[in-house]
């Protein structure tokens, strides 16, 4: 049957040479439906997913910092726990178990893809990053953590113009300002210190800015890593965990602290339960994290992890009933509100296709850098 086109009231054949006879435009139409039906149900298939790994780095992470100020501020039996480098081995050996098992099942090489020392300075780095972060939580709350890892906004953007050569534009600067003033105010304008009876915040503020140094060399240094050497994700968890794992077993056999932190654990089994559950927490969360990542890239990642910040610190408040004042929830603010903005920003911009796209080939390979300002990849792959 010939679509027919009425020509001064008289019907004829359609001779207009893109005209289709009718069951062919109608097959058309259904094909042009069934494609956006198809794209919808992707889209919606995406958010789902994004939100499943979205949720999944918030919980799990949510648990961990809980953990975090549970272990170290918190006593068993009257007697708190001193051994903040028996922590890092923990969390290390997790996370080589978790990185090694899955890069077999993926079938990626275990060999060194990059100078041996190379993830020595990374693994030293991130050994002592992690030991001063746990350190901080004997003096300061939690909150002043968090805090303190959007602060090192500033110090990992000098540190990638100094190794790396990168370059940042106006925006980067005031945010990393704003979250800077923000987090000045907060520490100022109230309590600080952990709900441990030995707290002493100045302490907690030397640990904290050890941290951030340590701690912005070692993403620097890992990002300088992936594009030099072109290693794998799980490959360089694998190496860098290990090492680091080598590197907490000599620093605690040297001071003295693995027999007497196996005797804790021992004395008080409620202490190995929740190391138990940190380190889990610690490698769930690199799934969930690297799934992300690899999958939506590095802006959703950012977003997830300043919503994290939100959660992580609201929960911690209301778990430990720390004190807080109107002004250093103005301070809280106007941090998670810069980072929000930063975020919202980003992916509202059309033009920078780079940041939307997945940091991770189907290969595993790296593709795109991760901005400094996405913390935790902290507590990413090896420094959860």
């Amino acid at each position: 049957m010939e679509l027919i086109i009425m020509y001064h009231g008289l019907k004829r054949p359609s001779t207009i040479p893109h005209a289709f006879p009718l069951s062919e435009l109608t097959s058309l139409t259904g094909k042009m439906a069934a494609e956006n039906s198809d794209v919808m149900a992707s889209k919606t298939s995406a958010a789902f997913w994004c939100s499943v790994y979205g949720s999944g780095i918030i919980a799990s992470l949510v648990v961990y910092g809980v953990l975090q100020e549970r272990i170290m501020a918190v006593e068993y039996g009257g007697e708190l726990f001193g051994y903040s480098v028996f922590l890092v081995l923990c969390n290390r050996v997790a996370a080589v178990i978790f990185s090694a098992c899955m890069a077999l099942g993926k079938g990626e090489e275990l060999s060194a893809k990059a100078p041996i020392w190379k993830y020595i300075i990374i693994s030293f780095t991130n050994v002592y990053a992690s030991t001063c972060q746990y350190e901080a939580l004997k003096y300061v709350s939690f909150a002043v953590q968090m805090l303190c890892k959007s602060f090192k906004m500033m110090p990992v953007m000098v540190w990638g113009m100094i190794i790396v050569g990168k370059s940042y534009g106006l925006r980067d600067w005031l945010v990393a300002l704003a979250v800077t003033l923000g987090s000045t105010e907060f520490m100022m304008t109230g309590p600080t210190s952990s709900s441990s009876d030995t707290s002493n915040s100045m302490y907690g503020f030397i640990f904290l800015f050890a941290f951030l140094a340590l701690d912005g060399l070692t993403s620097t240094m890992q990002e300088k890593l992936f594009k030099e050497h072109q290693v794998s994700k799980y490959n360089q968890m694998a190496w860098v965990n290990g090492l680091s794992a080598m590197t907490s077993l000599t620093t605690l056999v040297v001071a003295g602290q693995l027999f007497p932190a196996i005797a804790f654990g021992k004395e008080h089994p409620a202490f190995l339960a929740d190391a138990a559950v940190l380190s889990g927490s610690a490698v769930v969360s690199q799934f969930f994290i690297y799934s992300q990542v690899k999958e939506f890239g590095a802006l959703a990642f950012a977003a997830t992890m300043n919503v994290r910040q939100i959660v992580s610190t609201i929960v911690s408040y209301v778990r430990y009933n720390n004190p807080i004042t109107h002004l250093q929830i103005l301070g809280l603010l106007f941090v998670f509100g810069a980072l929000i903005y930063k975020s919202v920003m980003a992916l509202l911009e059309s033009g920078s296709q780079e940041e939307k796209k997945p940091l991770l080939s189907k290969g595993g390979k790296f593709e795109s850098s991760v901005e400094d300002n996405i913390t935790e990849i902290k507590d990413k792959d090896s420094k959860v």
